[in-house]
Parts: C-alpha cells; sequence; structure tokens
C-alpha cells in the first residue's frame, strides 16, 4: 500500500515526564488506527504531533507530497456568529454542495434534526459536536485525525459515524486515526490498534477484540506486566468471546487461540449467587412504575410537553438494564420516577421498604464539600470495609484496596481531590456513592472521562455489586457489558429490546421513516400496507391474540420473579430451576415480541 505519512524518533517531554521517547510509525492508504491508553500518557499528543500541530521536542513527522489532513478537536472549536450551513459547507453554494453526494449523506446522516440557519450559538452540546464533524467530512482530506469523536453522541450517530467512515475507506483510498474510549466503535471501524503505555507505540492488528487477544498473549509472556491488569484484559476477552454473537461472529481475531486462553475462565458474573443476595438485601419488591405518566406544564420558553406516558414497568432485584433513547426522549424523567426525584402526574410509582436508591450523575455533587481533602481521608470517613460478593466468593476489601481496584496509584491517595483529572474524580464519585451500600444503583452517563482499562476496572467491580443496577450511557460496549437486558424510550412508552442495541437501531429507522400520523389514522390499515381480504383479516386476528399473550407472559414473569423472592434462599438447586423457568418465559415473550413488531411493520 502507498505509504501516506510517517514519524521518525519522535521525542516529547514536558518538564515533570517524558511522554514518548524515540518512537517510530507509519500510516498507509486504507489504515483506519484505533489509538487506546491510560489517561495522561500521551494519546492527544501522539495525533496532534502526527497532523503537524504538535512540534516534538527531536525527530520529524513527513507526509506524502499533496496530501490532506483533518482534523476533529476534542475542544469545541466552532465560531458561534455562523449557522449551522456556513459552519458545514463553507462559502459553497447549494448547487455545489447539494449535488456532493458525500456532502448530501453527511447532512443526512448527522444533521436531520438540526434546522440548516440556526445560529451555531443556540445548539447544545451534541449538536454542536455533529455539526463539527459534519463540517470535517464534508471535505477532501485524505487522513483524518479524531479525537474523541464519539463524546456528546448518541447511540444512533455513533452507529452512523462508525457504518460512514467505514464506507468511506473501504477502497483502501486515505487514512484514518482515532482516539476514542468506546470500545464499540474501535472494534467496529478500526483494523488497526495503537497502544500508548510507558513512553512507546506499541502497534496490533485488528480492532478491539484482536487487542484484547495479543495483550493477553503479551501479558503472560511477560513477567513485568501486573498480574491485575492480566486479569481484567482475560475477563473482558471471555465476555467478548461469550457475548452478543454480532461481536464473536466476526473473523477478528484466532478462534482457537481465544478459546485456549478462556477455557478456565469462569462466567463474568454468578448470576445465580447474586440474585440470591440481591433477594435478600431488597426483599421481592423494588420499585414498581404502574401506568406513570409524567407530563410539564408549559413555561416561558415553551409550551407544556408529555414526557412519558403509560409506563408500566416492575423491576426485579438484582435486574441490570440498559435504558436507551434519543436526547429529550425522557431517560432522565424516568431515572427520576425510580429515585424519587420525579413525582408521576398520572399513575403510580410503588417501591419495596427496603429499597435505597444511589444515582451517579453526570455532575460530580458528592466531591464538591471535600475537593480540599486527600483521596485517603475521604474514602475513610465512610467506611473502614466494605464487601464485594457473596458466600466463599465474598472479599472484604479496606478503602485503599478499593481505590488500588479501581485504578489509584499509592501516590494518589494523599492527593487532593481537586487535583485529580477527571476520570480520577468519576471512579471516586463512584466509589463514594457504593460505599453508601444502596440496594438500586443507577448510573448515568458513567463512562465519561474514563479510558478503557478503567472502564474495565469499573466493569470488573460492577460485575460482583449484588444489587439492581439501571444504566444509561450512550456507550453501546458498557451497556453491553454490564446490563442484562435493555429497554428504550420511543414516542413516550417504555418498550423492552428482546434484540437489544440493534433492535433500538432498527426502530428508530422506523420511527423515520414512518410519516407522522394523527391518532385517528394510526388505528386504521394505512394505504399499502401490502395486506387486504382474508390476509389482512388473519393478520389483525394474530396481532389482537399476540397482544393478549404477551400481557399474560408479563403477568407469569412478574408472578415467577415473586416466587423466586419467596423461594428458601439455600436451595440454590431450586433457585436454579426457579430461574431457568423464567428465562424460559422471558424467551417465549421476546419471540412473540419479535413477531408482534413483525405483524406491526406489515400493518403500517
Amino acid at each position: 500500500m502507498a505509504h501516506l505519512l510517517g514519524a521518525e524518533a519522535l521525542h516529547l517531554e514536558y518538564p515533570t515526564k517524558v511522554v514518548f521517547d524515540g518512537i517510530s510509525l507509519g500510516v498507509d492508504e486504507g489504515d483506519r488506527i484505533g489509538i487506546v491508553g491510560r489517561n495522561g500518557d500521551g494519546k492527544s499528543s501522539l495525533l496532534a504531533m502526527l497532523a503537524a500541530r504538535l512540534v516534538p521536542d527531536s525527530g520529524r513527522v513527513t507526509f506524502r507530497g499533496g496530501v490532506h489532513v483533518g482534523v476533529l478537536d476534542q475542544a469545541d472549536t466552532l465560531d458561534d456568529a455562523l449557522t449551522v450551513g456556513a459552519a458545514v459547507v463553507g462559502a459553497r453554494t447549494e448547487h455545489e454542495w447539494a449535488g456532493d453526494a458525500r456532502t448530501r449523506d453527511v447532512i443526512a446522516g448527522l444533521l436531520a434534526d438540526i434546522p440548516w440557519d440556526a445560529g451555531i450559538a443556540s445548539l447544545s452540546g451534541g449538536q454542536r459536536r455533529r455539526v463539527s464533524l459534519a463540517a470535517l467530512l464534508s471535505g477532501d482530506d485524505d487522513v483524518l485525525f479524531l479525537d474523541e469523536p464519539t463524546n456528546h453522541l448518541d447511540v444512533e450517530a455513533i452507529a452512523w459515524l462508525a457504518e460512514h467512515l467505514k464506507r468511506r475507506w473501504a477502497a483502501a483510498s486515505g487514512a484514518l486515526l482515532v482516539v476514542t474510549h468506546d470500545r464499540w466503535f474501535l472494534d467496529e471501524v478500526c483494523t488497526k490498534t495503537w497502544e500508548v503505555h510507558d513512553r512507546i507505540v506499541e502497534p496490533f492488528d485488528g480492532g478491539y477484540a484482536a487487542y484484547i487477544l495479543q495483550r493477553v498473549e503479551r501479558d503472560r509472556q511477560s513477567a513485568v506486566i501486573e498480574a491485575r491488569r492480566q486479569n481484567l484484559a482475560r475477563k473482558e476477552l471471555a465476555w467478548l468471546r461469550r457475548g452478543p454473537p454480532a461481536r464473536t461472529s466476526k473473523p477478528k481475531f484466532r478462534i482457537d487461540a481465544a478459546n485456549a486462553l478462556i477455557a478456565d475462565e469462569p462466567e463474568i458474573r454468578d448470576s445465580v449467587a447474586l440474585q440470591s443476595l440481591a433477594v435478600t438485601r431488597l426483599g421481592k419488591d423494588v420499585v414498581d412504575l404502574l401506568d406513570a405518566s409524567v407530563s410539564f406544564p408549559p413555561t416561558r420558553s415553551g409550551p407544556a410537553k408529555d414526557v412519558l406516558h403509560d409506563v408500566e414497568w416492575r423491576i426485579a432485584p438484582g435486574e441490570r438494564t440498559g435504558i436507551l433513547g434519543v436526547n429529550g426522549a425522557g431517560k432522565s424523567t424516568l431515572l427520576g420516577l425510580i429515585s424519587g426525584d420525579v413525582a408521576p402526574t398520572a399513575g403510580r410509582v410503588k417501591r419495596g421498604k427496603t429499597v435505597k436508591v444511589a444515582t451517579l450523575t453526570q455532575r460530580l455533587d458528592e466531591l464538591e464539600d471535600h475537593l480540599d481533602d486527600p483521596v485517603r481521608v475521604v474514602i475513610a470517613r465512610l467506611r473502614t470495609t466494605y464487601e464485594f460478593g457473596s458466600g466463599s466468593k465474598a472479599q472484604e476489601l479496606t478503602p485503599g484496596q478499593l481505590l488500588e481496584r479501581m485504578g489509584f496509584a499509592t501516590a494518589q491517595l494523599s492527593t487532593p481531590v481537586k487535583d485529580l483529572s477527571g476520570g480520577q474524580k468519576r471512579r471516586l464519585q463512584l466509589l463514594l456513592i457504593l460505599l453508601e451500600q444502596p440496594n438500586v444503583l443507577i448510573l448515568d452517563e458513567p463512562t465519561n472521562d474514563l479510558d478503557t482499562d478503567m472502564l474495565a476496572a469499573m466493569e470488573d467491580l460492577l460485575d460482583s455489586w449484588p444489587g439492581t443496577l439501571i444504566v444509561v450511557s450512550h456507550d453501546r460496549y458498557f451497556l453491553e457489558r454490564v446490563t442484562d437486558q435493555q429497554y428504550a424510550i420511543l414516542s413516550g412508552r417504555l418498550r423492552h429490546l428482546p434484540g437489544g442495541v440493534d433492535e433500538y437501531l432498527r426502530l428508530r429507522r422506523h420511527e423515520r421513516e414512518t410519516p407522522v400520523r394523527s391518532a385517528a389514522a394510526a388505528s386504521a390499515v394505512p394505504m399499502g400496507s401490502g395486506l387486504a381480504g382474508a390476509d389482512l383479516r388473519a393478520a389483525q386476528k394474530e396481532l389482537a391474540a399476540l397482544e393478549r399473550r404477551l400481557e399474560k407472559l408479563e403477568g407469569h414473569i412478574a408472578a415467577a420473579r415473586t416466587s423466586l423472592a419467596d423461594h428458601d434462599q439455600a436451595d440454590y438447586v431450586g433457585i436454579g430451576a426457579e430461574m431457568s423457568r423464567i428465562g424460559g418465559l422471558e424467551a417465549e415473550r421476546d419471540a412473540a415480541e419479535l413477531r408482534w413488531f413483525d405483524l406491526t411493520e406489515q400493518l403500517g
């Protein structure tokens, strides 16, 4: 392949730290390179040097003649004085950019819901990020440098961006270098991975899954790699191989080698033990949302708004659920109903007597009163020990051990909270919440500011946490990794997703493509449904039967979960049988839901 750029003997040093020491790298046509590593190890600095935005202390970066470079900064660099259209297409006339297929694709994929003549200053953070991306992707650059491109993007936008980047470099023309902590995005887009660590850049073939396999192999052969980091990587590899079929079917690493490495690796969560302990701590009642609706009255800035409609959700002990939805769909309102911060305007919310809810918010409120205190002191004030797991696998950890498990070095235990990085504050915030011993934990965008290793550490900690877990996150990998089921808020209603994130994306595409109908038209059979006469009547009859069947199945599942809560907690065989029965009922419900979805699509 043709060479695009090269770096030779790069050395970068700051007054207190050597970041890189004599690294040499090359980028060829068709390369899609993901850059990973711990926060502070130099990922963004490497990107800046290769893009000729940062001059190294020694060494050089060379480009092939005529190569054009485009850069997406992590910081927002948009001019507030511009409109969306001016920021994206510049001075090009409408017939110029409208005649460009790539520009049309980018605008449709990223800006469909943003007014073309809106001022940049009026946009939200997520909208500004999409405008920045659209402006870059509409250009003709040969090499793109993307620094955290998925920040502020929702699941849909991230999926579109991944597909666009794969199509754009399918013909092995140009190159892409991306720094991101989004592991799903890395695995979906990248053909190579560079790990930045210990002043060097170590290359690996393939995306994130392939990188994890090769890293485990490297760690097994190297005595200098700490045991904890190796165990986390092995555990993550085990999940990658045993996880969603779409991930394991990709020939991104040698299956036989991976199977050999994880042959003795246990399942990431002991579901029976965690369920048993969750029931013991919570009782049979957690939080039930019964036909709950939420509306907000009109304000000076806008009219009245209906956010949630007739939400029916009985949350079970030990349930681990991910919530999906576009920005503004009502995810935060739903979390408020569960935590008690939001009251329903219709219906009711029923809470168990032993329920103790804690929420990891996107703010850092828990740390505000401790900014001048050392980390060790802040933790020790709450508890002297904390127990993780259950039975023979239970571990009693001191605050120091807990901090070490979340990636804090010994020297950092004496660091004042105000001097911690954003990722370190985020981890400390989670530990403070866990030390309060809640039995229902709500995580609202918990992955902000965390690198891939720290995300794995957080996931490992949550694997042994025996409570009910509700997660809202745009990080698809994290959501699939720590939860066992997903729900979506669509048109103000809560919907179970048997097919997970992929089903959510299908539903959102269907929602966008289906024209808005009035309530009367929605109840009628639309023209062009493709069904008529006996076929139409049969489909309508089956749909009505499925709705009745789904209602009965939900009742059977709720009753089975109540029976499980009342079961003798020492009878693990019986508990396992009950959980298998619940799994069978849930599988039957999921199949019925899929058939219901097919029929509703046929009928419009």
